[in-house]
């Protein structure tokens, strides 16, 4: 928290804005799917003088706090980019204590009442065959769990790349032409999709896609669900997102004209 924060907090002004934001944003259409790419861990860790994987275990406990914004907020479905193809390259320890906290959590995940209560459906999307087995056990146990839940959809991308996403899908879908179960000529965008990690996700397309950090840049996320996504670029290392983050970042959105490249 810098000194100017803590000083409106102190005043009370900070929880003032956020009482109006909230209510702004109320008044206005919120986004159905919102994905965010969690960005700066490690640099957050390095600013406080820790390793890199306290970063990703303090990112992690931020997930648990967007998800309840979001159930307030009444946002349906959430895509986060958790760890990409490019990120299994990291060093041995800290890919190591990532693979620990991933399962750690989805076991913790597994007995919360309130993931229940909430009637949330997790989803890993990517390529689980490149997790440990231990991790992706877990993960699937996670997935099967809330496999029947529908009133919020959590997707997270897990040795995911847009890019091997759509490799994937099109051996999937030359398999089925080599086989005729799908012809050439009846090949169009909406039959590829179908062959996505996201294809029984509703809404797969996001609204609006954050990412934290400062960098901007899609880093290989959702390159095809992102076609007409409106990107938000905010300052701010993920393990320090806050609520009124969100807030501006879907007010951000409501101020957009969407055109969907008309």
């Amino acid at each position: 928290m810098s000194i100017l924060e803590g000083l409106l907090r102190a005043l009370g002004i900070y929880k003032l804005y956020e009482k109006w934001l909230e209510e702004t944003i109320r008044k206005d259409k919120i986004p159905s799917h919102i994905a965010v790419i969690m960005d700066g861990n490690r640099r957050w860790a390095k600013k406080k003088g820790l390793y890199p994987w306290f970063g990703h275990k303090a990112g992690a406990k931020k997930v648990d706090e967007l998800v309840e914004w979001c159930i307030n907020l009444g946002i349906k479905v959430i895509t986060l980019y958790a760890l990409s193809t490019e990120n299994l390259k990291r060093p041995k320890k800290e890919l190591d204590e990532i693979f620990k906290l991933l399962k750690e959590k989805s076991l913790e995940y597994l007995n919360d009442e309130k993931l229940h209560k909430h009637g949330i459906r997790v989803k890993v999307i990517g390529r689980k065959n490149l997790l440990p087995m231990d991790v992706r056990e877990a993960l699937e146990r996670l997935e099967e769990a809330t496999s029947k839940y529908n009133n919020l959809y959590l997707n997270v991308a897990i040795a995911y790349g847009g890019r091997a996403e759509i490799v994937d899908a099109s051996k999937k879908l030359i398999k089925d032409v080599l086989s005729r179960k799908v012809s050439v000529d009846e090949i169009n965008e909406k039959v590829l999709e179908k062959y996505l990690y996201t294809s029984d996700i509703p809404n797969h397309e996001p609204d609006m896609i954050i990412r934290t950090s400062g960098e901007e840049r899609i880093s290989n996320f959702l390159l095809w669900q992102s076609a007409y996504s409106e990107l938000v670029f905010l300052d701010v290392y993920w393990p320090e997102f806050r609520k009124i983050d969100l807030m501006r970042a879907i007010r951000i959105y409501q101020k957009r004209q969407r055109r969907f490249g008309v």
